[in-house]
């Protein structure tokens, strides 16, 4: 059906992402721009889709543009940095009929795609308990430092609007229930920070002199633990932590049904546990041809071959460009309606900790 062109907004690391995955996938011409090409992006007919993987503070702005210009748009997550915003996005890309989609790729590794098929085919019985973490370490030092730390760039919330959101997600996503209310606690453990006078790359451990930085208050979280309750009968809990020394990027979920458990770790991808009450437990290795049907489309190699971080993002644009080249069918993937969905979880949470109460989502 002939190429997509396509153009991916931001030249960092996430912008980097996005190109890498979308040239793999064979039906798409990406082209990467900074974030003053923009207007480049609209202008050009030829142009049919657009990534953002700016800052968020600028995902709005860019999102609406893009979208009254007439361009499908694939937004990284957080959507927005409101509610409002983000359902004023939900409801333009409604309005004007174009695919959209908030980049929750962690969804799609395989065995996560395991777990969710599982639990419709009822392996796991009723689901129970929903737990886990998502705990990074590269925002240790009081001397680490990324735009996200930033609340005009990045948004009132850190650690829980820019991973926990990615658990949230995940826990919905693979369960079919929702986070109905929650109770959360949040920490700022470097209330200053030394903020480096020249760009830092995200990821990227930096050692500057004191004549290199300078000294910032702190207003977003480095820390979150939130207790929720799921759905009518189930109950959980998750961190989310960037200052977890020799966490890479490790998000952790266990869930507990009344038939079976599963568990997965992101920085061991391809295992899946299998827990049982009254029969040895399992670790299953990521294997297409052993996996449940609907979660064999998501893994592209034979066992024994490793599929990871960056296949998740092949996998969401894969069905995010499917769906523009076919008009008709329902959209595989999350929407910015899920976004706006984890936005309002962040919301509550973040009027839980200020009002130390439950709130409902």
């Amino acid at each position: 059906m002939g190429l997509i062109k396509s153009a991916i907004i931001g030249t960092g690391f996430m912008g980097r992402v996005h190109f890498e995955a979308a040239r793999r996938l064979g039906n798409v011409e990406p082209v990467l721009l900074s974030h003053s090409q923009f207007e480049i992006a609209l202008d050009d007919p030829e142009i049919r889709a657009v990534h953002i993987c700016t800052p968020n503070a600028a995902h709005t702005l860019m999102a609406e543009a893009a979208l009254l210009a007439g361009k499908h748009v694939l937004c990284e997550k957080p959507l927005a940095t409101s509610s409002a915003d983000a359902a004023r996005l939900t409801a333009l890309a409604a309005d004007r009929g174009l695919r959209n989609c908030t980049c929750h790729n962690l969804r799609y590794y395989p065995q996560v795609q395991q777990m969710r098929v599982m639990r419709e085919a009822g392996e796991l019985g009723e689901i129970l308990v929903v737990q886990g973490t998502y705990s990074q370490d590269w925002l240790l030092y009081e001397t680490d430092w990324n735009w996200r730390v930033d609340p005009e760039q990045a948004g009132p919330s850190r650690a829980l609007a820019d991973i926990g959101s990615h658990w949230c997600d995940m826990a919905e996503h693979v369960t079919g229930l929702q986070i109905t209310s929650l109770c959360a606690d949040l920490q700022i453990f470097h209330k200053t920070r030394k903020r480096p006078k020249q760009a830092v790359e995200t990821f990227a451990g930096k050692t500057f002199t004191p004549a290199d930085i300078d000294e910032v208050q702190i207003e977003s979280e480095d820390f979150g633990a939130v207790v929720f309750r799921m759905g009518a009968r189930a109950r959980g809990a998750y961190t989310a932590s960037q200052v977890s020394a020799g966490r890479k990027n490790r998000l952790s979920i266990e869930i507990y049904g009344t038939k079976a458990s599963v568990a997965w770790d992101q920085e061991r991808p391809d295992e899946l546990w299998i827990g049982h009450r009254n029969t040895p437990n399992g670790i299953a290795v990521k294997d297409p041809s052993l996996l449940l049907g609907g979660a064999r489309e998501f893994a592209d190699l034979p066992g024994g071959h490793s599929e990871g971080y960056d296949d998740t993002f092949k996998q969401v644009f894969r069905r995010f460009y499917g769906s523009i080249q076919s008009p008709g069918s329902a959209p595989e993937y999350p929407q910015f309606a899920d976004g706006l969905r984890q936005m309002r979880i962040l919301d509550a949470e973040l009027m839980s900790n200020r009002e130390h109460r439950w709130v409902d989502v």
